[in-house]
């Protein structure tokens, strides 16, 4: 079943600019400017005023699901260009003690498990990453970037060929942006 006329609003905040041309969407807020393609056939994106309108024409179940992760996009850049992403991760050292630091662009892990060689990590462009006692801070405003940067730091220490139940050394991510973990 099609639907005839399918559209989305998106109100926009009083610091927040955005430029609509064809299907690229740049915006610039307080914290940055942000930019993406979307490359959905038969969609449109407006801009009037302050808001914005996605629509699809003649729209099926694939298009209505192609303007949810529009929308979704969207409404991510908003909020990571007024108010930012962060996520947390804890870093949990019960058999060797650990040390975690940052040198330059380089998230540097000694002594886990006992190994000899550090492992490294080098981070990405567009993330600051703070080492605050045992808690990790991964910051950007661009959630796709944050949340690639927290999950290879939990990925650094993952373990293999041990039984993980004893073993669970490791940083884990604790919040990510705009939800607790349990």
């Amino acid at each position: 079943m099609r639907i005839p006329e399918l559209t989305e609003e998106i109100e926009l905040p009083d610091n927040v600019e955005v430029k609509v041309e064809g299907r690229t969407v740049t915006i610039k807020g307080p914290k940055g400017e942000l930019k993406r393609t979307f490359n959905f056939p038969g969609m449109e994106i407006k801009m009037e005023k302050d808001l914005l309108t996605i629509m699809f024409k003649n729209a099926t179940k694939k298009e209505k699901t192609m303007l949810g992760t529009a929308y979704s996009h969207i409404n991510n850049m908003i909020t990571g260009l007024t108010e930012g992403h962060e996520y947390r991760l804890k870093i949990c050292s019960g058999h060797f003690p650990m040390n975690v630091s940052m040198s330059g662009d380089t998230f540097i892990i000694k002594n886990f498990l006992g190994e000899k060689v550090p492992r490294t990590l080098k981070i990405k462009q567009g993330a600051k990453v703070k080492i605050e006692g045992n808690e990790v801070t991964v910051e950007s405003n661009n959630i796709e970037i944050a949340g690639q940067v927290a999950a290879d730091i939990e990925q650094l220490t993952r373990i293999t060929n041990r039984d993980i139940r004893i073993f669970q050394d490791g940083i884990y991510i604790i919040k990510k942006s705009g939800k607790e973990m349990q």
